[in-house]
Parts: structure tokens; C-alpha cells; sequence
């Protein structure tokens, strides 16, 4: 069973865009290369040939994932959810309690994800420390480095 994945309406509006890239684009491009590799003669010994193949199969491999994703997708309405808590898609202003530094992240879906935006996915050790939380709580989050402590100051969308 596929696992269901949340987006913002442009964040799943991006992923079908580039389903439809890669079948109208990428896919008609490949089938162009295998077409020109086998004219060159014996397939056997074309290593065009077997480039054009092997990629073939990876793009398949990847509009079959991205179709899978767009199927079990929700879209998920901002203004409707709690801001009592973290939830997906809430904007969350923590304070590292180690270092008083103070970040704000947005947590979103894997493929949302972007640090230059702060933009982080529910799936990140730090989002789901917070995930649950509300203001004032403290998140103690295991990293890689250890555990880190945090103070939830504000919620908002």
C-alpha cells in the first residue's frame, strides 16, 4: 500500500509539471536516441544503444514513481489546519537551547523541501521532534551530532 503525501497546491502543481515534462519531453527525446542507435547497425556492439536503453528504463523507472506520488497525494487547505500545534505545513519559530539561536522552518513534504526557503521535510529528525508540540513545549531531537533541545516559540501557516 502507497503511503499518502501531503503538498501544497504548488508544491503538488511542480510534480505534475514534471510528470508531464518527462512524457512529453524527456520520453519522446529517448525513443528519438534508441531510434538513431539502432540505425547505426549491429545492437549487439552499440553502446549507444545500450546508453539510450538504460536510460529509458531509469525515466520509466521515475514518471512511474512520480504517478504513484500525484495518486496518493492530498492537497492540503492552510487556513483550515490547527495552529495549537505542529502539524505539516505549519511555520515553526524554535530556540536551539544550547545556543539561544532562534530559526523559523516551515515543515512540508519530502519533495517541498528547501533550506534555502527554510523549508524543511516532515520526514527531517527536526520536524518530527516538533511534529505534536505546541508553544512553550520543549523538543529534545536526536541528529546525527547528538540531541538538541529546543523551544517551540510560535505556531502560525
Amino acid at each position: 500500500m502507497s503511503q499518502i503525501s501531503y503538498f501544497t497546491e504548488e508544491g503538488l502543481q511542480k510534480v505534475k509539471e514534471e510528470l508531464s515534462h518527462l512524457k512529453k519531453v524527456e520520453r519522446p527525446s529517448i525513443s528519438q536516441q534508441i531510434a538513431e542507435a539502432r540505425d547505426k547497425g549491429d545492437l549487439s556492439e552499440n553502446a549507444e544503444y545500450d546508453a539510450a536503453k538504460e536510460a529509458q528504463g531509469l525515466l520509466e523507472l521515475k514518471i512511474s514513481k512520480l504517478q504513484t506520488l500525484v495518486a496518493n497525494s492530498r492537497v492540503v487547505d492552510v487556513s483550515e489546519l490547527d495552529t495549537s500545534k505542529v502539524l505539516i505545513l505549519s511555520k515553526v519559530k524554535i530556540k536551539n537551547l544550547a545556543n539561544a539561536a532562534e530559526m523559523e522552518y516551515t515543515i512540508v513534504s519530502e519533495k517541498e523541501a528547501n533550506m534555502q526557503e527554510k523549508r524543511i521535510s516532515v520526514e527531517s529528525p527536526i520536524a518530527k521532534g516538533l511534529l505534536g508540540k505546541k508553544i512553550g513545549d520543549m523538543a529534545e531531537v536526536t541528529v546525527p551530532s547528538g540531541v538538541m533541545k529546543f523551544e517551540i516559540l510560535n505556531i502560525s501557516r
